[in-house]
Order: structure tokens, then sequence, then C-alpha cells
């Protein structure tokens, strides 16, 4: 895992344009399988943690065990820095064992320092998320999507419009003749194969339509909460309040994505159900266009009727 994490970065550094000083051979992942040399040790009080660091959410179970690890083997694989004002340095790589190394106390830490700017600290930070293990769904479709829209220098609807047209065009048999497009479409291909956990049409396919899960959903799953086909399963229920309930009890219960269907399909409204509620909205449409106000006998019938449903679902 170190060393294919190593690779991957002296391979996107390059990608990005960033001459190699020192090299990566130094840096580990987030685990602590080997041991490599490290030529700085660094006070733990100089290192901060970036302003704009991807949002991670570590599993408390893998914190314990690595805390375990270093309490009782120390660091064994260096962090990544780079230098800052004041003899400060920041964090690029290596936050759970900087978390570690704290709950600890130790007081200095082996680290590999490199000059790079915010964008390209970002990038690795980034890379550096996609090797966990524990990484889900909703990180991994968060963490490709910013680095397209930074590689791409586009935005996030403009990165998704791409990865749509350039579908369309091969599903159509066509070529790519537009060199605009085609060079965006190389460096998506290569970004795809340094990542290297999905392909631009899978990510298309299977990631994107992630992030239009309700926010109660996606911020569960992000959190690991719920997994991913399990939360597809909740998304499933359209009422919001029922879609709310069901995902505190499969958080609660651990229900399973049948338990979830079964449980959807047992409190489905009915179809007469479906139906009278679809006939209100649309009486309720209605009497907004017509001039039904204007006729004070249908006005005062209307009022009869309204106090009468208000009565009935007291």
């Amino acid at each position: 895992m170190a060393d294919e994490f190593l690779n991957k970065t002296e391979e996107f550094l390059d990608f990005v344009g960033v001459n190699s000083a020192q090299p990566l051979s130094q840096l580990g992942d987030e685990g602590q399988e080997e041991v490599y040399p490290s030529n700085h040790l660094l006070a733990i009080s100089q290192i901060q943690l970036p302003a704009g660091q991807p949002r991670r959410y570590f599993s408390t179970k893998a914190m314990e065990s690595l805390i375990t690890s270093v309490r009782q083997h120390g660091i064994l694989q260096p962090m990544l820095v780079r230098p800052m004002a004041s003899d400060t340095y920041e964090l690029v790589a290596g936050e759970r064992r900087y978390r570690a190394a704290q709950a600890v106390g130790l007081t200095e830490v082996p680290v590999v320092i490199r000059d790079l700017t915010s964008q390209e600290a970002i990038q690795v930070a980034l890379l550096e998320n996609l090797q966990r293990e524990d990484l889900n769904p909703v990180e991994e479709t968060e963490a490709i999507l910013q680095l397209l829209c930074i590689n791409l220098k586009c935005s996030r609807e403009e990165v998704v419009s791409l990865l749509n047209q350039v579908a369309h065009i091969k599903k159509q048999g066509g070529e790519l003749t537009n060199n605009v497009i085609r060079e965006q479409w190389e460096i998506v291909e290569r970004l795809f194969n340094i990542v290297g956990r999905l392909t631009p049409d899978s990510f298309r396919s299977n990631r994107l339509p992630l992030l239009n899960l309700p926010d109660n959903i996606l911020e569960s799953l992000r959190q690991g909460k719920v997994e991913y086909t399990k939360a597809r399963a909740i998304a499933q229920l359209k009422d919001e309040n029922e879609r709310h309930k069901l995902l505190e009890k499969v958080v609660e219960e651990e229900l399973s994505v049948r338990e979830i269907r079964d449980y959807i399909n047992t409190n489905k409204p009915s179809q007469h159900q479906d139906e009278l509620l679809n006939r209100v909205n649309l009486a309720y449409k209605k009497m907004k266009q017509v001039k039904v106000w204007e006729d004070s006998q249908k006005r005062k019938l209307l009022e009869k009727l309204v106090l009468q449903l208000e009565k009935l679902i007291e």
C-alpha cells in the first residue's frame, strides 16, 4: 500500500508539473506496515493543519489501532509537510499519524519537507485521501471531482458536462474532433489512471448520482453511518419525514438492505391514498387559478368545506 501511494504521488506530481527535488520514497501512507528513512525530525508544535484540507471521517476503530501502534513503536512513516512562515510547516499528507502522535503525546515526528504551492498541496492531500482503505463513496466522489476541477480549471458543473458530452459522443460511435475537448479528455484519462480506482465512465454512471441524494442521507454516508447500498435504498422513500425516521432506524438498528425495502413496502401509501392526495393538490391548484373567490355563495361553501377538512385532520 505504501509503495503504491508513493508511486502514484510521484506520477501525480510529474503530471501537475512539479519537479521532485527530494524523492518521495521517504513518504508512507496512512498505515504502519514499513519503515522509511527520514532526514528530518520536527517538533509537532511546528506543524499545523491546512485550513482547506479535504474533509475526512476516520474510523474510530482504525484510529484506536493506529494510536496503539504509535504508542508502542512511534511514527514509522514520515509525514509530508511544506514550509510556511515563522518556522512553521503545513501538513500535506499523514493526518492520521499526526493525530495519533498528538494523542500519545509525542513531541517530535519524522517528516519529509517539500516546497509545494497551496494548490499542489491540496491535490497531494486529495490523492492521499483516495488511497485510504476505509474511504467511503462520497469522499471518493468529492475528491476525484475536486481533482478534476483543479486540473481542468473548470467548475463542477462544467466537469460533469464534459463527462456527459464525451459519453454521448462515444455512445454514438463518434470521435473527439474538438481540440479543446480532446485535450481536456486526455487530462481526465491520465488523472483516472493515476488514481486507479474508477474509469471516467464508471465514475459518471455510478458515483456522480450519489451527490443527488438527500442531504441527510449524503451526510450519513459521508460519515460512514450507512453503506452505499443502504443509502440508495433509503432514498427511494419520497416522504421527507418518513425518510428521516427510516434513516435514524437504519443507523440505530443496523437494518439490512432487505429489511429497509421491507419497511418501505410496509409503510408505502396505498394507491388509493396517492390518488386522493393528487386530487386534493389538483383542486387546490384550480382554486388559485379560477375566479371562484369572486362568487360569494361559492366562497361561503368553500369556507364550510375548509372548516370541515380542518376538523377532520385534527
